[in-house]
């Protein structure tokens, strides 16, 4: 069975020296970084095109999931680290440790004898308050996530899907922590 490799996959083609070789690259990095990252590594690699295949983390999650037994993807790079270690579970993920690997902080990186992620981003929760429509409800203005818990901003607190956003799974796991309900 095809598996996803991050970054090894990159180096291996990219010797090859053949001819429009092409890549696929399953990511949740914004499309806009894309540009730039895409156009430095073609250009590195010119004989290797990248093909990518962005969407959010939880949809990445669920296509490779899904393609587990049909693998499309070379390599996934930019999900989240709890979709990575359901991959590695899954033992869709080829062994991989970057240049560099042991200087990395141990809490970006997967630990174990088969090394098959690294991190590349740490990213966290923050609240944000459409002041003009908490004004227009009369709404007083929250200064902590516990706030949110108070009868006055029922039905006016929204958030990404945690099935589908690997933003809105990491605020679950925020208020998770933090009040333990």
């Amino acid at each position: 069975m095809k598996k996803c490799v991050a970054g090894a996959a990159l180096m291996a083609l990219s010797g090859l020296g053949m001819a429009a070789t092409e890549l696929t690259v399953y990511t949740a990095f914004e499309a806009e970084d894309l540009k730039r990252y895409k156009a430095e590594f073609e250009n590195k690699n010119p004989d290797i095109k990248v093909n990518w295949v962005r969407d959010s983390t939880g949809i990445v999650t669920a296509k490779l999931l899904a393609e587990k037994e049909n693998p499309q993807a070379d390599v996934v790079w930019g999900l989240a680290g709890t979709s990575l270690l359901i991959l590695k579970d899954e033992q869709m993920l080829e062994t991989y440790k970057p240049v560099g690997f042991e200087k990395l902080s141990p809490k970006f990186r997967d630990n174990s004898a088969e090394t098959q992620w690294v991190g590349l981003d740490a990213w966290m929760a923050g609240l944000c308050v459409n002041t003009v429509e908490a004004q227009k409800a009369g709404l007083p203005m929250p200064s902590s996530w516990e706030d949110l818990t108070k009868p006055v901003y029922k039905g006016h607190v929204i958030m990404p899907n945690p099935n589908s956003s690997g933003t809105g799974f990491l605020d679950v796991s925020s208020w998770l922590q933090m009040f333990g309900e």
